[in-house]
């Protein structure tokens, strides 16, 4: 799973998850996106993939908080 935006780094996603930005949960593939409950999630999704990883909570297909665990 990616979120969109595409955050180079997971202290930036955390962050913009803290200041209420949008941040929506997708995948690329032919497995959707869970549109509620817990994600784990990869990023960045390009140029250079798969460099951090976390786990969140996600509502209507919106991050809702970062970093479940």
């Amino acid at each position: 799973m990616y979120v969109d935006p595409n955050f180079k780094t997971k202290k930036a996603f955390k962050e913009a998850v803290a200041a209420g930005k949008r941040v929506v949960v997708f995948s690329p593939g032919p497995f959707p996106a869970p549109q509620n409950g817990h994600a784990t999630i990869e990023g960045p999704h390009f140029p250079a993939a798969h460099t951090w990883y976390a786990t969140c909570q996600v509502k209507d297909g919106v991050v809702v908080k970062g970093s479940v665990k």
